[in-house]
């Protein structure tokens, strides 16, 4: 290995080690009050340094320069020179934003924001009382590692974007439509777009649900960044996103050695190293696990540089720390695996029958540490999920303070484990769970105590397992959802008809409808419409389930039914015919074995059954999929009774058989997408079930069955 590859492979580790240094400050930031908590600044204090030490040692001047003097304020502040005010910290947190925003561009070798850097500097100088100087011509350094910017200028104040947007292809199935995001533009200023044709397939090979189309996009005026972050908020991460200033000069080179690529010594690497262990915030010896590719580490609440163009990543998914002891169980078991076969291939040339239980003995112990090892492999990628819960102190304390609302946030079950992938796209809805309970729940002081509450408002998250399963809950002791309201707009909107009769929690659940908003007045932390049923949407697509329940004027708690892990399935076999298929134990309700009187036909063809007060429709697989059944009629079969999104339907079988756990395979990159089909697996005698779409197979269903149904029950 190269001196430079050496060198590339140990910035990973600092670049690791200072966004977990950012979390320690903006943790620490957020819970020092009006009295200096000494030790907490120290641990504050400890954490920038290590920053500054790091940038410094690695070339990467600026970052170490915007350090310093974040650290020369923190200083003062620990030795009693400089009190604690809300202002110091206001700028300190807007520091630490700005820090992971640099640290993000160094690692993807873009441009730093020097607008938004000076802009910083100017406000710690401020504080320091010291002089603020002009800002000179900025040069915009990427990675030290030689790289360099053509062209000659000044930064200054962007009189305008342009946006490159080329969305995936699932665009709009996921319910985002692109004129919604214009018609905000459009709002911000004088707006044109020019559509990019060029993906468009032939007329043969075009399907009506897929976004060909990609837009270059020019508008001109005094525009923040973070408000074109906000119109594009909930497209999809794979969607190349461009913003370029239109009305900036260009970059200029890097000064001589402003930020050389000279080769630190190994003792400097060595004092960096010693000096960011001794300030970890993860106390277990712990290794870092390299996955198959590295994301841009770009946090998915924080506005990216906007000194050049800037791809949207989707976080930083490229490693995991294990602690060593994981590690080190799993190549114990790998040992009593290789004893295992070592004793099993002694029969390799035959059996003795007097041999018989030493091989019965060996089979058992064969699944025994098959079975270890697959439970300790699968430990490898549980993560507590405070990683998803850490980023809520500062978003509550953002929003509470721009809103003029007070708000305890209080969090619980912080160390309850689930997968990293599970845990990574529960991320985002969570978010925008935790926004809308802000805006919309919780009531500004005034009127709570009108109410007879308390002037602060509580808001919980909560994460506990529940029957292998992880439950997490949002609750709020705000002003609870307007069911007359939610009505009556989704009566004008005809998502519900005139003299349809709902029970509450089918008018609470309508906030999931696509588009569905109550807001009077669109903001910039909801309110569009967009949002609510992506949510949905994302957690069913996780395997899990949404519910929400709420009292006027006492509050709202919101539901969230997780699997622990996407790679393994609870489910429950059924036969169908000669065939297997496999549903999630998640989604079924109860099986019944179906008796004569409660079965009907409705308009010659859709069964029904009743189920106590409750209609519900009759899926048949054997029609579904086109396999011969050993029972036709529902009256003959067994009904394994689904739910999904609040609905439910009877899907009929054949017979019952175990239920096991199964490892979930993709059809759709092993074969294509097949509708009502979720995956496949590969049983035990080597032949291949597929995994029912439970979601997907209950909203067809219930399309198709909604007005017999009515009509009947009518």
């Amino acid at each position: 290995m190269t001196f430079d590859l050496e060198m590339a492979e140990i910035a990973k580790v600092f670049f690791q080690e200072s966004r977990e240094g950012l979390d320690v400050m903006e943790s620490g930031l957020l819970s020092l009050g009006a009295t200096a908590d000494s030790e907490n600044i120290n641990t504050i204090f400890r954490a920038a340094h290590s920053i500054k030490g790091g940038s410094a040692t690695f070339g990467f001047a600026e970052v170490a320069g915007f350090t310093h003097g974040v650290e020369t304020l923190l200083d003062e502040m620990r030795n009693g020179v400089r009190p604690v005010t809300a202002e110091a910290i206001q700028t300190l947190l807007q520091a630490c934003d700005c820090l992971r925003e640099m640290i993000a561009a160094t690692e993807a070798e873009q441009p730093l924001d020097q607008v938004r850097i000076a802009s910083l500097n100017g406000d710690i100088k401020h504080i320091l009382g010291e002089a603020i100087e002009a800002p000179a011509p900025v040069s915009t350094p990427a990675r030290a590692a030689g790289n360099e910017a053509a062209g000659t200028g000044a930064a200054s104040e962007p009189g305008g974007w342009r946006v490159r947007f080329e969305p995936v292809a699932d665009l709009l199935r996921l319910r985002n439509e692109p004129t919604r995001m214009f018609a905000e533009l459009r709002r911000l200023g004088a707006m044109v777009a020019h559509a990019d044709t060029s993906r468009l397939p032939l007329l043969d090979a075009l399907d009506s649900e897929s976004c060909y189309l990609s837009w270059n996009i020019d508008i001109t005026g005094q525009i923040p960044r973070g408000k074109l972050d906000e119109v594009f908020d909930w497209v999809d991460s794979g969607c190349r996103l461009e913003f370029t200033p239109t009305g900036a000069s260009a970059p200029v080179a890097p000064a001589p050695g402003a930020q050389a690529s000279a080769r630190p010594q190994a003792a400097a690497i060595d004092a960096w190293s010693a000096e960011t262990k001794a300030v970890s915030p993860t106390e277990t010896k712990a290794v870092a696990l390299t996955e198959a590719k590295a994301a841009a580490p770009a946090d998915a609440d924080r506005s990216a540089p906007a000194g050049a163009p800037v791809q949207k990543a989707a976080g930083d998914s490229g490693s995991i720390r294990v602690a060593t002891e994981k590690v080190d169980n799993i190549i114990n078991l790998v040992g009593e695996l290789l004893i295992t076969q070592s004793m099993l291939s002694s029969f390799a040339d035959g059996i003795d029958p007097n041999d018989l239980d030493r091989l019965r003995q060996g089979l058992s112990q064969l699944a025994r540490n098959t079975r270890e090892l697959q439970e300790s492999v699968m430990q490898i990628r549980m993560l507590p999920i405070s990683f998803a819960f850490n980023r809520f102190p500062r978003i509550v304390h953002d929003l509470s303070r721009k809103l003029a609302k007070k708000v305890e946030l209080k969090l619980s079950g912080e160390g309850t484990e689930l997968d990293k992938t599970v845990l990574e796209k529960i991320s985002d809805p969570l978010v925008h769970l935790v926004r809308n309970a802000l805006d919309h729940g919780l009531e500004i002081p005034e009127r709570r105590i009108a109410a007879g509450k308390q002037e602060t408002g509580t808001l919980e998250l909560a994460a506990f397992h529940e029957g292998g399963n992880i439950i997490i809950e949002v609750r709020d002791d705000g002003a609870g959802l307007n069911k007359a309201k939610i009505l009556q707009k989704a009566r004008e909107r005809a998502l519900v008809a005139p003299d349809q009769e709902l029970t509450d929690e089918q008018i609470d659940n309508l906030i999931f409808m696509p588009g569905f908003s109550t807001a009077e007045q669109i903001s910039d932390v909801s309110g569009r419409g967009v949002g609510m049923d992506v949510v949905r949407r994302n957690i069913n697509d996780l395997g899990g389930h949404v519910q929400i329940s709420s009292k006027e004027g006492l509050g709202s708690t919101i539901r969230i039914r997780l699997p622990l892990t996407l790679a393994i399935l609870d489910g429950q076999l059924v036969r169908v015919g000669k065939e297997i298929y496999i549903i999630s134990l998640l989604a079924i309700v109860e099986t019944i074995q179906v008796a004569r009187e409660r079965v009907n036909t409705l308009v010659g063809r859709t069964e029904v059954f009743r189920l106590r007060d409750e209609y519900l429709p009759v899926v048949k697989l054997c029609d579904q999929f086109g396999v011969e059944p050993d029972s036709r009629s529902a009256e003959d079969g067994l009904l394994v009774v689904l739910e999904a999104d609040g609905k439910r339907v009877g899907v009929l079988v054949d017979d019952l058989l175990a239920q096991q756990q199964v490892v979930i395979k993709s059809l759709e990159s092993n074969f294509k997408s097949v509708a009502g089909i979720a995956g496949a697996t590969i049983l035990g005698d080597g032949t291949v079930a597929l995994i029912i779409d439970a979601p997907g197979l209950i909203s067809s269903a219930a399309k198709q069955g909604t007005g017999a149904v009515a009509a009947h029950a009518a």
